[in-house]
């Protein structure tokens, strides 16, 4: 379980976007715009090198260096969370122990990838990166990734081990999630919401708060959302979700895989990010780019009605 002297594992935590040159170098420059517009929107926490972070296409030395800037410009106001995916256990704590003296919030570890591993073998990666990890552990559970999912026994297991935060389910099973947020022993184990369809019914059953990705285009309905969530305003609650939901489109409009190239896009025409994906080709073209303009000029246009 989580230390009682740790920031709580809790609210709107968005997985911080890379920016990356057209030469496949990070910008640290925009990474630092993008970092301020999310910590001055009023976020609890900043996910670093995640998914969408591309975090498993940077190698460690860029993580520690992406972190760095982050945690500069928050400034300790809030969460830092830090990702070492890894596609096995010994690299894994590797990587952790690599980047312990960087004193982060949080360690954050998905299953084991690549090859298949059933419940027993994700349960022994856990034990050993809880152990190893300076800093408590949120469990990512992201089957559309590592195509090794956290089944629901393995997390009620988990919930007993040491140094463990909480979990971030970014599978979009609202059945088993819901199951564990209801779970009558998960005193101290935070249950994160990854999917941003369902932040909304995270929070109306009393869940912990939200990691989101796309709140990198616009993170004021989250904000917005998860302050109506605490003054028990749940339909403002549910009209933020819609207005999520609307934003949504950016990403479903791109196509198969093009999930964090359109976001990336959105930080772009924001002027606090860049379209470059690290994986060059996975970058939007300019039809692709049009198409999101006019979302989000549809999606601003109503800005003034949250």
């Amino acid at each position: 379980m989580i230390p009682a002297n740790s920031r709580r594992l809790a609210g709107v935590i968005p997985a911080v976007c890379t920016p990356m040159r057209d030469d496949g170098r990070i910008d640290h420059h925009l990474l630092e715009r993008q970092a301020d517009y999310l910590v001055t929107a009023g976020v609890d926490g900043l996910f670093v090198c995640g998914g969408t972070g591309e975090g498993a296409y940077l190698t460690t030395d860029e993580k520690r260096s992406v972190f760095v800037t982050v945690a500069q410009v928050a400034a300790g106001r809030v969460a830092l969370c830090l990702a070492a995916i890894k596609s096995n256990t010994p690299a894994a704590i590797r990587e952790i122990e690599s980047l312990a003296s960087l004193e982060p919030d949080f360690i954050v570890s998905t299953t084991p990838f690549y090859h298949g591993a059933d419940q027993s073998v994700i349960m022994s990666h856990f034990r050993e990166v809880a152990r190893a990890a300076p800093a408590p552990v949120i469990v990512y559970n992201i089957p559309s990734a590592t195509h090794n999912p956290i089944r629901i026994e393995t997390l009620r297991e988990l919930m007993s081990l040491d140094n463990i935060a909480g979990l971030k389910d970014s599978s979009g099973d609202f059945c088993q999630f819901s199951r564990l947020l209801f779970a009558c022993d998960r005193d101290g184990f935070a249950c994160i919401q990854g999917e941003d369809y369902l932040c909304g019914p995270t929070l109306l059953c009393g869940g912990d708060g939200m990691v989101t990705g796309l709140g990198n285009a616009r993170i004021e309905p989250y904000v917005q959302m998860f302050s109506a969530y605490k003054a028990a305003d749940y339909q403002r609650v549910k009209w933020c979700q819609s207005r999520i939901n609307n934003l949504y489109r950016i990403v479903s409009g791109a196509g198969y895989g093009n999930g964090n190239a359109a976001i990336k896009a959105v930080t772009e025409l924001s002027g606090r990010g860049s379209r470059w994906m690290r994986q060059a080709a996975l970058t939007l073209p300019d039809e692709k780019i049009s198409q999101i303009v006019k979302v989000m000029a549809e999606y601003d246009a109503t800005a003034g009605e949250d």
